[in-house]
């Protein structure tokens, strides 16, 4: 993907924007993972999911994790995968360290719908993020009484090597030479809850079972108060890959908050999908395109 035309007015406007304002406030959705490389079908579902795509016709990571697999060994060696290849590997690209080398000495903060914690691990200070809808590490038990998360880097390597992925050169599992892989992990690697034994689920918010643990809320009251602090000066609300999936946390309260505040700029960066209401349209730097090629220009 390129951009399709010439945006260097807007990318020059943003650029003054991010350099004289008081407060950035970044607001990043999938389409920002997809700009550094974390593709969910094509060529990459194919070389980590290629068994799953012959027996059961997935062709994507994203519709595959709603697939009714057959035992919840399967569903387990799936998640596994699905996890490694999204949450704990490295960027393949540079997007995330260019944004921020961008805001690194600004007065950032972050709210994103991703779970796939691409913020933290290009280096973002942990304080100014806030992982609104969960986090790929993270496990959470089926119990409602038990409202903690746990840390799972530890079972998914496990589980990775159950099915039979090798480390490379890189330190990085990938499939063996001959293609052969388990679709199974053992039945005493299911995930289970270490408080009471009880089956264990990904922390990522589908429904009202979903776990916000103290972590969770202690970011909330972060991003709140950051808001509040920032509030009547020049904030410049930059918003990076956000669809139409869940508007409301981000893109919506961008525009209201843009709309209330005379001294905000209201940035979208997106590929097919920029736009910006028409009360705030002169106060709006829309720019239509690849996301990496547009921080790549603003970085120079």
């Amino acid at each position: 993907m390129k951009i399709t035309r010439d945006h260097s007015a807007e990318i020059e406007q943003l650029k003054k924007e991010i350099n004289t304002a008081d407060a950035i406030v970044i607001g990043a959705g999938a389409g920002l993972s997809t700009a550094a490389g974390f593709t969910y079908g094509g060529e990459r579902f194919y070389k980590y999911f290629y068994d799953y795509a012959e027996r059961f016709g997935i062709t994507d990571m994203y519709s595959g994790g709603f697939y009714p697999f057959p035992n919840e060994e399967t569903f387990w060696a799936w998640w596994a995968r699905h996890i490694y290849y999204n949450r704990y590997i490295d960027e393949p690209t540079t997007v995330y360290s260019d944004l921020l080398k961008l805001v690194d000495n600004k007065n950032y903060f972050v709210i994103t719908t991703n779970v796939d914690h691409r913020f933290q691990k290009a280096g973002f200070d942990k304080t100014r993020l806030f992982y609104t809808q969960g986090d790929y590490g993270l496990f959470q038990s089926v119990n409602p009484d038990i409202q903690k998360t746990y840390d799972n880097e530890k079972w998914v390597i496990q589980a990775m090597k159950a099915q039979g992925f090798i480390k490379d050169e890189n330190g990085v599992y990938q499939p063996p030479a001959s293609g052969k892989l388990l679709m199974n992990i053992p039945t005493n690697l299911i995930p289970k809850c270490p408080d009471d034994n009880s089956d264990m689920t990904l922390n990522l918010r589908s429904d009202d079972t979903f776990v916000e643990d103290e972590g969770w809320h202690k970011a909330a009251r972060r991003y709140r108060d950051f808001l509040y602090e920032c509030s009547g000066s020049h904030v410049l609300f930059l918003e990076l890959g956000v669809g139409a999936n869940t508007p409301g946390i981000i893109k919506y309260p961008f525009w209201q908050m843009t709309s209330d505040n005379e001294n905000a700029v209201y940035a979208c960066l997106n590929y097919g999908q920029a736009g910006a209401p028409k009360d705030i349209a002169d106060r709006s730097i829309v720019i239509n395109g690849d996301i990496m090629e547009i921080l790549k220009e603003i970085k120079g």
